[in-house]
């Protein structure tokens, strides 16, 4: 009679790396991008956010600066037609860095404000994509009031790492877009659209269209801030007057060019609106 022999122990599903790389389990992975935000937020006791967009490449003024000053180091007679499209680059690299610096200062005015409001749970917290330029403002100047913040970041192509300013156990990194911009809706009772592109945009887009259908709440507030940049990239007013947005969907979007008047019409809008935290993270 055959002697029964054990078999080699399978692993268990979730343990197969192979595996949940698959196509198979592309729903596990799904799942994953939603429960570990949600475990770790409710640990951390976020009640809800502020969301910052704006462009990654946005550079703080003392970097701009310093590159605009190491190109004007080059003597006149050195300098080429390359050099002279780099000046032109770096004097408006100098010019876009104000935004860097009011969404630094914003943030930083915003998270001292929500401190006062108390930790269980934390409220407005302020959130990004995690990434450089206009996110790593948000972050630092969060970071630089004594607050916690969040960092949404994606796995993009070409390497962009988490900045340094997103506190750890609130930075997340997303294979998904569609659940990066769960997260950023779901949470937000406040958007700050700095000048920005594609991707500014395409986020911009994504929580009107959301507002507009009811399935975000319409006393949210969406603030564009810069209308120097932005009236000259988006005419809004000519929407309304072809027909396309009607008055009521124009008037979704508030206006801000000085972070007084960010602050302001954020604070007014929450303290209208806001103040008693949803249950979705404080149940």
């Amino acid at each position: 009679m055959p002697t029964k022999r054990h078999g080699a122990v399978p692993e268990a599903a979730y343990r197969d790396q192979a595996f949940l790389e698959s196509v198979a389990a592309r729903p596990v992975r799904i799942v994953s991008e939603y429960l570990d935000p949600l475990a770790r937020m409710r640990r951390e006791h976020v009640g809800d956010t502020i969301v910052i967009f704006g462009s990654a490449r946005i550079q703080p003024r003392e970097r701009a600066l310093r590159e605009l000053q190491k190109l004007k180091r080059v003597r006149a007679g050195k300098r080429s037609a390359e050099h002279r499209a780099a000046m032109g680059r770096a004097k408006a690299t100098l010019e876009m860095s104000r935004y860097y610096e009011e969404a630094r200062e914003l943030a930083h005015r915003l998270t001292a404000w929500s401190l006062t409001l108390g930790e269980r749970p934390r409220r407005f917290v302020i959130c990004s994509g995690g990434g450089p330029g206009i996110m790593e403002a948000a972050n630092r100047g969060a970071a630089e009031a004594g607050g916690k913040s969040i960092g949404l970041s994606i796995e993009l192509p070409h390497e962009q790492w988490p900045n340094g300013y997103i506190n750890p156990e609130l930075s997340f990194m997303f294979h998904y877009f569609f659940m990066r911009k769960l997260w950023f809706a779901q949470l937000a009772k406040a958007l700050v659209v700095f000048p920005g592109g594609f991707g500014t945009m395409d986020e911009l887009w994504e929580m009107l269209t959301l507002m507009q259908t009811g399935k975000l709440q319409r006393r949210n507030i969406i603030l564009i801030y810069g209308r120097s940049y932005w009236d000259k990239v988006l005419n809004w007013k000519h929407m309304m007057r072809s027909g396309t947005i009607n008055e009521k969907e124009f008037h979704l979007l508030e206006f801000a060019d000085t972070v007084d008047q960010a602050f302001d019409r954020i604070r007014q809008g929450l303290e209208m609106y806001h103040m008693t935290p949803d249950t979705l993270l404080t149940e």
